[in-house]
C-alpha cells in the first residue's frame, strides 16, 4: 500500500439519493456528484451517517459505491464508508470500493455491542490488517456508544495503514488532542464532522470538514475552510455565521435526530439536484415540512 497523501479541504458525507426504500436515484447521484465537485471539495465522503450507511442494503451500498466511483472519474479522493456489526462485511465492502476505485475507507465502532478499549484495540488491528486501503478512524460515540479513545489513536499511529480521525464528538477538548497526537505524522489527516465547529477547529490545526450542510451549498464551505486555513479571521467570521444561519434553516424543521438528514435531502429535492426518500425506518419529510423548508431556503438565498 502506497502511503496516504494527507487529505485537507471539505469532504462532503453524501446523501444518498433514493427513489424508495432500496432503489437509487441514479440521476439524482450523478447531480450531487457534479454539484459538489464544482463547488470546489477535496473529496466525496459515501455510506457515512448522512449517507444513512448502515441502514442500506449490502447490494445497494455496492451499486452506490460502483457509481459514485465512476461519476467521480478520479477528479477527487472518494471516501468510503465500511461501518458494521459484521467484520466480514467491513472487509468485503473495503475491497470491493478498492476495485471500484475508491481512494480510501472510513470505520467507526461497531455499533451494537460495545466494545471495551482493549477489544478496540484489537479490532482495529485486526481491521488495518485487511484494508486494501487507506483508513480512516471516525469517532462517533453519540451512534455507537463508543468513542476511540486517546490511547488507541496514539496506538494507531503506529499502524501504517491508517490515515487520520474523522471527529463527530463534538467534544473540542478530545479534538485539540487529536490535533496533538496527529502532529507525530504528516501523512494525517484530522477532520471534523460539526460545521458549526469546523471554523474554529481549522483556525486551530484541524485539515478540514466533513459537513453535511456542503451537499446543498459547497462553495460555502470551501470558502470557509481557505478562510480559516489561512487565518483570515474576519472573512472566517463572516462565513461562519453564513454556515450557521444555513445549518439553523435546514436542520430545525422536523422534530427529531433523523431531521438533520431528511432537512438536507428535502433541501436538495426542493433545489432539483436528487430525490429526498428516506431508507426505513424514516420517511421524507410530509407537504408542511416541505413548505416551511421551502419558504426558508427563500429566506437564505438558495431558492428563487
Amino acid at each position: 500500500m502506497q502511503p496516504p497523501q494527507p487529505l485537507r479541504g471539505i469532504i462532503p458525507p453524501l446523501v444518498t439519493p433514493l427513489r424508495d426504500r432500496d432503489t437509487l436515484d441514479t440521476a439524482g447521484l450523478e447531480r450531487l456528484v457534479e454539484h459538489l465537485i464544482s463547488g470546489g471539495v477535496s473529496g466525496l465522503f459515501i455510506l457515512g451517517t448522512t449517507g444513512e450507511g448502515p441502514s442500506l442494503s449490502y447490494r445497494l451500498r455496492r451499486e452506490l459505491v460502483q457509481l459514485a466511483c465512476k461519476f467521480a472519474n478520479n477528479r477527487v479522493p472518494v471516501l468510503t464508508g465500511i461501518t458494521d456489526t459484521s467484520f466480514t462485511e467491513s472487509v468485503n465492502l473495503a475491497r470491493h470500493a478498492a476495485d471500484c476505485g475508491a481512494t480510501h475507507v472510513v470505520t467507526s465502532a461497531p455499533y451494537y455491542f460495545p466494545a471495551a478499549p482493549p477489544e478496540m484495540l484489537e479490532y482495529v488491528q485486526d481491521l488495518v490488517a485487511e484494508m486494501p486501503l487507506p483508513l480512516f478512524l471516525y469517532n462517533m460515540p453519540g451512534l455507537t456508544k463508543v468513542s476511540f479513545e486517546l490511547d488507541l489513536v496514539r496506538r494507531a499511529l503506529d499502524m501504517p495503514g491508517i490515515c487520520g480521525v474523522k471527529d463527530s464528538s463534538c467534544d473540542m477538548i478530545y479534538f485539540h488532542r487529536l490535533i496533538e497526537v496527529a502532529r507525530q505524522r504528516a501523512d494525517w489527516s484530522v477532520l471534523v464532522g460539526p460545521e458549526e465547529l469546523t471554523a474554529e477547529a481549522v483556525l486551530l490545526g484541524g485539515h478540514g470538514g466533513i459537513n453535511g450542510g456542503a451537499n446543498l451549498h459547497p462553495r460555502l464551505y470551501v470558502d470557509m475552510y481557505h478562510a480559516a486555513a489561512a487565518q483570515d479571521l474576519q472573512r472566517t467570521r463572516e462565513l461562519h455565521a453564513q454556515v450557521m444561519s444555513l445549518a439553523g434553516a435546514i436542520y430545525t424543521v422536523g422534530r427529531h435526530k433523523s431531521a438533520i438528514i431528511k432537512g438536507i435531502k428535502c433541501a436538495l429535492s426542493l433545489t432539483g439536484v436528487c430525490e429526498d426518500h428516506m431508507a426505513e425506518p424514516f420517511h421524507r419529510f410530509r407537504e408542511p415540512e416541505r413548505a416551511l423548508m421551502r419558504e426558508r431556503l427563500k429566506a437564505i438565498g438558495l431558492l428563487a
